[in-house]
């Protein structure tokens, strides 16, 4: 008797330890099967993504969370190893449609002005206000894209500053153009296939764009340029991407393609869509009372455009 009740106890325990393991093994499973669907959908579908500057004020406010669609203009594959900085190799899924002129997109940021590419990977957000093949001017603050006023956008914001046309600022885009953020242009968005004349009076110019494209760029000692160690035919560079012009709505407090220059469409990383979530950053998040209290309940649910 003992050793049937000691055998019938052990198969017991045996199947109780099946039972927790499986049970343990189903959760785990689970956790896994979620983890993958949430990385699918981040890379695929949608992404998160918070205002961090007043660059687009008053359209999109600092402590606005958005919903960025990435099917609107295909899905990409992520630009860099997660947590790190290392590439990857750059591939599109097909979208619904190209980037548009008044379109608010996220991006990855290419690089300051003189930047071969960003010293680290970050996501910006500003309104596309021309395509590629485009003519930009600003005169006066008024923005002008193929010759014709581009609309201001409700919300714009501009500075009471009267910056005169004679005024150079030397941190705008191209270098050496003297230009500011109010007198601007007339500039062309590059387009795949545009033939470029690159000389040495546009040597410093083009030099960074060039190189950003991927290939070598230098002056010989009788000022000829060389791209890939060999003579432009015709002297003529042909662009390899298509790119866009990008600019803030908060027009004077924004550092955006008039500083840094033109975005390539490949760093696309989705269009704005809505805002699920808005509060008040500078309120303390050790005072969730007075953090929930700050919620901008009016933004939530609202379509960006």
């Amino acid at each position: 008797m003992r050793d049937n009740k000691t055998l019938s106890n052990s198969n017991e325990n045996k199947k109780d330890a099946k039972q927790k393991k499986s049970k343990t093994r189903e959760f785990f499973d689970a956790l896994v099967y979620a983890a993958v669907v949430a990385f699918i959908i981040k890379i695929f579908l949608f992404e998160a993504f918070r205002i961090p500057t007043g660059s687009m004020e008053k359209t999109l406010w600092v402590g606005d969370f958005l919903l960025v669609t990435k099917f609107t203009y295909g899905a990409t594959t992520p630009r860099n190893i997660p947590f790190t900085d290392i590439r990857l190799p750059y591939f599109k899924l097909p979208g619904f449609k190209e980037p548009e002129r008044g379109d608010i997109i996220v991006f990855d940021f290419p690089g300051d002005r003189d930047e071969l590419e960003s010293k680290e990977v970050v996501n910006y957000i500003k309104r596309c206000v021309a395509i590629a093949g485009d003519s930009v001017r600003i005169a006066g603050k008024k923005l002008y894209v193929n010759g014709e006023l581009f609309p201001n956008p409700p919300n714009a914001m501009f500075d009471n500053m009267n910056r005169p046309q004679s005024f150079s600022n030397p941190r705008m885009f191209p270098r050496g153009a003297g230009w500011n953020e109010d007198w601007y242009g007339p500039i062309r968005v590059p387009k795949k296939g545009d033939k470029v004349v690159i000389d040495s009076s546009n040597y410093d110019e083009w030099k960074t764009f060039v190189m950003r494209e991927g290939h070598t760029i230098s002056q010989t000692a009788d000022r000829k340029v060389l791209v890939d160690n060999a003579e432009l035919p015709g002297g003529e560079y042909t662009v390899g991407r298509d790119y866009l012009f990008m600019m803030g709505d908060n027009r004077n407090n924004s550092l955006d393609s008039r500083y840094w220059g033109f975005m390539p469409v490949e760093n696309v990383v989705g269009k704005a869509l809505l805002i699920y979530w808005s509060w008040d950053p500078s309120k303390s998040f050790l005072n969730f009372f007075e953090l929930l209290g700050s919620t901008r309940w009016e933004r939530i649910g609202n379509l960006i455009k």
